[in-house]
């Protein structure tokens, strides 16, 4: 698949071991709620029906990066798959194609999820620390090289080029409004095995000269990114999240940078806790698989 540009996606004994395991087990398959992480969120009306919390379970441990111990950073990270629309279903995307409006209606997908070739697909990202973000992207090899990488958020197309990120505000990628709003799985060689993006959550804005296309980034640049803010990393899934379809206030959030999620409605389908000795630069890299089959949709 093409990077993820606007237009080229078309985009010691037997008691301890067994302790351990059953340690290792319980925390493979205990269900944790992300209160940290919504309650960044504004507090929903006092009409608004109490909703059951989402859980979430670990689906890796936690990956010591060599960073010293600090504080812990939460950034939620959801990939959707869109499929044609339903009728009633309230949240769908309108695509006016060459012949005939199509609407599509996006789901859920688990992390690590190979996408077919001719999928189309959307991201939606929130961070309940106020900051920047930034998303770079990148080829990903079968041999585990990468390609050129580029800065695809933000753009000057994209709300104008504000990437200001804090508790319930959504980031869309591609915005809604953008044609189309989606990529479009397509390997640019043989042997692409998916797309690797680079998040990165700051203080304060960086000084890169975005345009309304992405733009070209020095590998020397994201590797000193990567080396300030990696920290341990693990990987949280919502349990039971993986095909449920948009909701109506994450199209909302989405298109309206005044509008944010609250801690009623849906939480990201992944969370990403990064232990960070200096939080005021925090990077995640999250992959998609690319699958060599092509998509039945």
């Amino acid at each position: 698949m093409t990077r993820l540009r606007r237009t080229a996606w078309i985009l010691g004994g037997s008691l301890i071991v067994g302790a351990a395991a059953l340690a290792a087990q319980d925390e493979a398959t205990r269900a944790i709620v992300p209160e940290a992480f919504l309650k960044a969120r504004p507090a929903p009306s006092a009409a608004a029906q109490p909703k059951p919390r989402a859980t979430y379970r670990p689906i890796d441990r936690l990956r010591p990066s060599g960073a010293k111990a600090g504080e812990t950073v939460e950034l939620g990270v959801t990939v959707w798959r869109l499929r044609v629309a339903k009728p009633g279903e309230p949240a769908r995307l309108l695509v006016q194609d060459a012949d005939a409006a199509t609407e599509w209606t996006p789901e859920r997908v688990a992390s690590g999820t190979a996408l077919a070739i001719g999928d189309r697909v959307r991201l939606s990202i929130e961070s309940p620390r106020a900051g920047y973000l930034y998303v770079i992207d990148r080829e990903q090899f079968a041999d585990g090289t990468l390609g050129a990488p580029y800065l695809v958020f933000p753009t000057k197309r994209t709300r104008g080029g504000d990437n200001k990120v804090t508790g319930g505000r959504l980031i869309d990628i591609p915005a809604q409004d953008d044609r189309p709003p989606y990529f479009t799985m397509k390997p640019s060689r043989p042997d692409q095995a998916g797309e690797r993006l680079t998040l990165v959550v700051t203080d304060a804005p960086l000084d890169l000269a975005i345009g309304d296309q992405p733009l070209a980034l020095a590998v020397s640049q994201v590797t000193d990114w990567e080396a300030r803010g990696s920290g341990s990393v693990q990987r949280l899934e919502m349990i039971g999240g993986a095909g449920r379809a948009w909701s109506r206030a994450e199209q909302r959030a989405g298109a309206d940078a005044t509008r944010r999620l609250t801690q009623e409605d849906p939480p990201p389908q992944t969370l990403f806790r990064v232990v960070v000795s200096q939080p005021n630069l925090v990077v995640v890299n999250v992959t998609l698989p690319q699958s060599r089959v092509p998509s039945k949709k």
